[in-house]
């Protein structure tokens, strides 16, 4: 029998994507190292927000808020005209620290991803690459584990406040705020 028909096909594995938010010098070093200057960060007592222009050849502006109670990382791309992607928000499930001061924050995106469109079932993204990731020792069980539970509250609370992910964080006293409008980075 052909290998190819009874091997089903592996997840593309990398290490951990790690990344960057200081507060004090308004930069990002993204999960590539690059470094991005900020728009806007906002410290709150449950994360921190933070906008900026990317000049990815797919959107051109991010905004992001850190969670770091709940694990998670919810972020709008704002794309670029002709990009046709259907998502309201793009949560990673992510461990996240941040310095005593709360001026550098880090995380560590722990593979799985939500993707959410207001009033639609959740899609969960890339529970292959956890596997695949725990089993290469990329991540410890203990990670994987702790990113199983944190998808599967952030699912059930999503969908117990009618697949609506802000309507469940406003449920837990975190009200996410969102810019009105953006100008987007040219695309390198």
């Amino acid at each position: 029998m052909n290998a190819d028909m009874t091997t089903p096909p592996q997840p593309d594995l990398h290490p951990i994507k790690q990344e960057t938010f200081d507060t004090a010098e308004a930069v990002n070093v993204d999960p590539k190292g690059h470094l991005r200057e900020v728009d806007t960060y906002k410290v709150t007592d449950f994360g921190l927000y933070m906008a900026r222009g990317a000049n990815h050849p797919r959107f051109g502006y991010l905004e992001s808020w850190l969670l770091p109670g709940l694990g998670l990382r919810a972020n709008v791309f704002h794309f670029r005209e002709g990009v046709d992607v259907r998502q309201d928000f793009y949560i990673d499930i992510a461990a996240i620290d941040a310095d005593p001061d709360r001026k550098v924050w880090r995380t560590r995106d722990l593979y799985v991803d939500l993707v959410s469109v207001t009033g639609e079932p959740v899609d969960v993204l890339d529970i292959d690459e956890l596997a695949a990731a725990c089993s290469a020792g990329l991540i410890s069980a203990e990670e994987a584990e702790r990113a199983i539970e944190t998808t599967l509250r952030a699912v059930e609370g999503i969908t117990r406040h009618g697949d609506d992910p802000m309507t469940w964080l406003r449920s837990l006293g975190i009200d996410l705020t969102w810019a009105d409008e953006v100008e987007l980075t040219p695309a390198a």
